[in-house]
């Protein structure tokens, strides 16, 4: 099956070029995201494979149909940026990667705890100026501390067995209780329960149409005093002006985030030379307890190996006419 992956980068190439050995498609990699400006690049495709960042909604799925593709294949957990009611309606399969390595995304959340919390990034940077000073560098023993985990799925539990690991109290917030949680020392709460109690929030679950600005002004009020919030989900999850409201206050403790409401656009490219033309962004960038990674929880070649095998594999089930169990519908 001919293949055009869309916002492909080297590490794509190589990880798709060494998984398709088994596979045999005819890839063909696009530099530039999938959207309605670059929607004609994937003529002559069967499949297309697209990135978090890019955006199948109605009017791209329709302008595939007419091109010929018969698959939108994700290479990814998340799928909201693709139109699945049009996608039925234009018979248009959508596959994706339900779980690729959730260590790799809950060894970053705790990456970002410790980078925040012992001021590692600031630490770097005055030793490299020849700064040894400590004024400034306390953080915190994580031992003792309580962890809220808001969704207990793959990457929550992973993260789950993490904290308890360093000695924390974990509490949880899922609609779905896991009792291999409980079985290992996760308390299951209430949201607000939660927020109250926990020295550092994280957010473990995907985005829809019913929690988008799940941290809000009002839910971030709730939270401890100077406690964390780490998002590396969906920058959906959280309201970035309510968050620098909160940082501005100094009710907010720390931001350690990997992903941005208003990424699209922003991430995934080399802007160094240029001027930031998003503002919220801009801000967040001034504050000295706020750090930002460009969504890249997932890079690991763990991972990477992973979401190649498995799209891969997606699409030739697709290609036998088979029934694919990593579909996605409305």
């Amino acid at each position: 099956m001919r293949v055009h992956l869309f916002s492909a980068k080297r590490f794509d190439r190589t990880s798709f070029d060494a998984a398709n050995k088994v596979f045999g498609h005819d890839l063909r990699y696009v530099e530039a995201g999938l959207n309605a400006d670059t929607v004609e690049l994937a003529a002559g495709a069967r499949a297309v494979c697209a990135f978090v960042s890019d955006l199948a909604d109605d009017a791209v799925l329709t302008r595939l149909q007419a091109l010929g593709v018969r698959h939108v294949a994700l290479r990814s957990a998340g799928y909201d940026r693709v139109d699945l009611v049009s996608a039925k309606r234009l018979n248009i399969d959508v596959v994706r990667v339900p779980a690729y390595s959730p260590y790799a995304i809950a060894e970053h959340v705790l990456g970002l705890v410790l980078l925040l919390n012992r001021k590692l990034h600031r630490a770097w940077a005055r030793v490299r100026e020849g700064n040894f000073a400590l004024d400034g560098l306390v953080g915190f023993d994580l031992h003792g501390k309580t962890v809220g985990l808001i969704g207990t799925g793959r990457i929550g539990m992973a993260a789950a067995r993490a904290f308890v690991g360093l000695g924390c109290t974990v509490l949880a917030h899922d609609l779905r209780p896991d009792d291999a949680a409980t079985a290992i020392g996760v308390r299951y709460v209430t949201l607000e329960e939660l927020l109250r109690a926990a020295h550092i929030v994280s957010l473990h679950v995907p985005l829809n149409a019913g929690n988008r600005h799940l941290m809000n002004a009002e839910r971030l009020a709730v939270m401890k005093p100077g406690a964390f919030l780490i998002n590396a989900s969906r920058g959906g999850l959280l309201d970035t002006d309510a968050a620098i409201a909160a940082l501005k206050s100094g009710h907010l403790g720390a931001l350690g985030l990997d992903v941005y409401e208003g990424e699209s656009g922003l991430f995934f490219e080399d802007r160094s030379g240029a001027v930031l033309q998003d503002d919220r962004f801009s801000r967040l960038l001034t504050f000295p307890n706020v750090v930002i990674t460009g969504h890249q929880a997932f890079l690991t070649v763990e991972a990477l190996a992973n979401i190649a095998d498995t799209t891969l594999g997606n699409l030739t089930t697709l290609e036998r006419g088979e029934t694919c169990v990593n579909a996605v519908t409305s």
